[in-house]
């Protein structure tokens, strides 16, 4: 499984997500929005707006979160098929 997550160096969720992704043990790149520009137009073109965090998941965009409302663990679990403990 190829993942891709899309930060900004401010974004507590962006935190959250790689200690999430870290935590069972799934490897990612990380791409920071605010040092690549071209990163930052793409995440635009594709979502519509500079929404942090956003995983890629074997090319699948996935925003991992609601405002408001944090982390989407139980959507992780299934989108990343981590076992629930």
């Amino acid at each position: 499984m190829k993942v891709q997550v899309y930060t900004s160096t401010w974004c507590r969720d962006c935190r959250t997500a790689k200690q999430f992704l870290e935590s069972h043990g799934i490897d990612y790149t990380e791409i920071n929005v605010d040092a690549d520009r071209a990163a930052s137009d793409e995440l635009i073109r594709i979502v519509g707006k500079r929404a942090v965090p956003q995983l890629v998941i074997d090319g699948e965009w996935f925003q991992p979160y609601t405002p408001g409302r944090g982390l989407l663990y139980d959507e992780m679990y299934k989108r990343l098929n981590i076992p629930r403990p």
